[in-house]
């Protein structure tokens, strides 16, 4: 009977083509898998089955994997492929009864034998096409992985073309003009996934962005599509309960390098050491003393250093009090409040940094001086702390 079918080989595959063609709606589609595609799958396959009935030769699943590993590529759905599969080995048992009621000698014994046989190699022709599948869909996964991240490091590098730059951004999802913004979450150890889950929660949200992992931190470019986009994005970002520094919006992907300089100066002067997302444009004064530490640590030394030099106790009262005047706008009532003590308390603490730092905080120049100074020396206690801990 096999042999019989055999000699039908060409026109079984053509029959099962376009019996798939006519029930899995994946295989409709001409531009996704050619009929001829279809129809040589379909042959090879039968081929396959024919001759493990009709000879006792050794299994050999290269047929039903390159199956999987087709349909991988052309990115039909798993289940439609293995149903197409199944429409295949059906219809080719029922040429199998019909040819069997032209052999009389053949049994029903024989035909319920057969039948255990043929969907016993169904199901390992079927687990071969699955596996292919899977196979060939990670290593394509991982191959748009690594040109995805590929393309998102050369627009926080530069190094691409305008022409190429449109390109990108297409192939990233992401809009051809901004706004966009730029962040860059500190990592707690190389490998590790600051926002983990923050591209998809963006994605829900609408806001789509591209992502690249570093040793020490994760950066990431965000479209803002809408004019509440901004706001969303940061609700995400905090949600991450890391430490995340967000640039400025820019309008165009060729200032993306500048934005991710903007982001992570945001990120170096994020206050305190617990997570928290800064935007650069909330504290200016703030990013220009991180941008500059040398620069700052010699502010440090001209403008606090008599407050510095003082018993610990005494300075970390006298540099609580300035931070607490400075966040009052420069009330003593509201400081003294945040402080739990008597404005006059304050009062007397603000005139005792006058006197050791030589400067009136009546005087804006100096009150600016001594307000970048303060910056300063709390971003250095808080990498001290960061490093140590």
């Amino acid at each position: 009977m096999a042999s019989a079918l055999h000699a039908k080989l060409p026109e079984l595959g053509e029959r099962m083509a376009r019996r798939i063609r006519s029930d899995v709606d994946a295989y409709r589609d001409e531009a996704l898998i050619p009929y001829d595609s279809l129809r040589r799958s379909c042959t090879a396959n039968a081929d396959l089955l024919l001759n493990q009935l009709s000879r006792a030769v050794a299994q050999d699943p290269s047929p039903a994997r390159e199956t999987g590993r087709l349909r991988a590529e052309q990115g039909v759905p798993l289940a439609d492929t293995l149903h197409a599969y199944r429409i295949g080995f059906e219809l080719l048992w029922t040429e199998i009864l019909l040819e069997a009621r032209t052999h009389p000698e053949v049994t029903d014994a024989q035909l319920v034998s057969q039948s255990a046989e043929i969907w016993a190699l169904f199901g390992r022709y079927a687990e071969a096409v699955a596996a292919a599948y899977r196979e060939t869909t990670a290593e394509l996964t991982s191959q748009r992985q690594a040109r995805r991240s590929a393309l998102v490091e050369a627009l926080f590098t530069g190094v691409i073309a305008d022409r190429t730059l449109w390109e990108a951004a297409g192939e990233l999802g992401l809009p051809e003009h901004g706004p966009y913004v730029v962040a860059a979450a500190a990592a707690g150890a190389p490998g590790e996934e600051p926002l983990a889950g923050t591209e998809a929660a963006l994605r829900h949200a609408q806001v789509m962005s591209a992502w690249r992992l570093l040793p020490d931190q994760q950066i990431g470019l965000i479209a803002l599509p809408t004019p509440t986009a901004e706001s969303t994005c940061l609700r995400i970002l905090r949600r991450a309960r890391a430490r995340v520094g967000v640039s400025p919006s820019f309008p165009s992907l060729r200032d993306t390098p500048q934005a991710l300089r903007f982001a992570r100066l945001a990120l170096a002067g994020l206050r305190g050491t617990g997570p928290g997302v800064a935007r650069f444009d909330d504290d200016p004064l703030a990013m220009v003393v991180a941008a500059a530490p040398a620069e700052a640590a010699h502010l440090v030394e001209v403008v606090l250093r008599p407050l510095l030099d003082l018993p610990a106790a005494e300075r970390a009262r006298l540099l609580e009090t300035l931070e607490h005047w400075y966040a009052a706008a420069g009330s003593a009532t509201d400081a003294a409040r945040s402080l739990f003590v008597h404005p006059n308390t304050v009062r007397y603490r603000l005139r005792r940094i006058e006197e050791l730092t030589g400067r009136s905080l009546s005087d804006p120049r100096a009150a600016a001086d001594i307000g970048a100074a303060l910056l300063a020396v709390r971003r250095a206690d808080a990498s001290f702390s960061h490093r140590t801990a």
